[in-house]
């Protein structure tokens, strides 16, 4: 429960230093797991990144100073992180629907943004299959691309999309999605369209190959049409699977989404029983 509970301490925190810089290595601690997948945890349950979050927020919380009290709207803005009138009044805008003016001059409409509360419900009582796997290192072909966080869950689909169009797929057809972040305290991770790499096949020009260390690994079964399936089994996990296990916690910034060939399906990954897993590096937990 700890680990659910620590969630809940990255709010409050947030909450209360929200006019300052937060740094997303500092508040995962608060959660008592590593920032790359905190993040991916937070986005997962929320539906939206951190940073997201903490914008909205502000965002929120500029709209009704300017509607309850008299500060000048520079003063505002530099007090919610935004360094120009411009730059405010496009985020403003781009939230809000009206422009920092319309709303002090013409009373115009704002948005509301409340902040989260986590809230301990009864759940579980479904059926996950999942095992844990010792796999030796192995060795990845693919495309790669850096994505910082904020932008990976709009970006990483067209990535796809990028790789099939320019023809990529004739080399790499796309078994593995692999998302890496070594330190697991960046900003950013790298992401991989990858397959198991063959020796014997020359490494086509703006290709790479990776290997993915030996780990201890727990692989869950994803069953039904992209990507409902796999979003369900991810939340499942953070949600459920993460904060109960008693035996095992996250070990190292990889996640590896493993998928099976389109052809083996009568509708390709929109099929009722089309398959695919996640894999997430685990270790034991030390008990004291």
């Amino acid at each position: 429960m700890r680990w659910i509970e620590g969630i809940g301490e990255v709010v409050n925190y947030i909450e209360e230093n929200i006019t300052e810089e937060i740094v997303i290595k500092n508040i995962a601690k608060k959660a008592l797991i590593s920032p790359f997948y905190f993040q991916k945890c937070f986005a997962m349950l929320c539906g939206f990144t951190v940073g997201e979050y903490i914008r909205q927020r502000r965002l929120a919380l500029a709209g009704n100073e300017l509607v309850f009290t008299d500060k000048k709207i520079i003063d505002i803005a530099l007090k919610y992180g935004y360094t120009s009138p411009d730059s405010f009044t496009k985020a403003f805008t781009r939230f809000h629907g009206v422009t920092p003016t319309a709303v002090r001059k013409d009373g115009a409409m704002i948005k509301s943004f409340a902040p989260l509360k986590i809230k301990f419900s009864l759940e579980g009582g479904y059926i996950m299959d999942y095992k844990i796997v010792k796999k030796d290192s192995f060795t990845v072909m693919g495309v790669s691309k850096v994505f910082k966080y904020d932008d990976a869950l709009a970006e990483i689909p067209q990535f796809w999309v990028e790789h099939y169009k320019t023809g990529k797929g004739k080399f790499v057809c796309g078994m593995y999605g692999i998302c890496i972040d070594e330190s697991m305290g960046s900003n950013g991770f790298e992401y991989l369209i990858a397959d198991d790499y063959n020796p014997s096949i020359e490494i086509p020009d703006g290709f790479i190959t990776k290997v993915i260390p030996k780990h201890i690994w727990a692989v869950f079964a994803c069953r039904g049409a992209m990507p409902k399936a796999i979003q369900d089994v991810n939340k499942k996990i953070f949600s459920e699977w993460l904060p109960n296990c008693k035996d095992y916690e996250i070990a190292a910034g990889y996640n590896i989404e493993m998928y099976t060939n389109l052809d083996d399906y009568p509708k390709g990954n929109q099929d009722e029983n089309y398959y695919s897993e996640i894999w997430i590096p685990v270790k034991k937990k030390i008990t004291a």
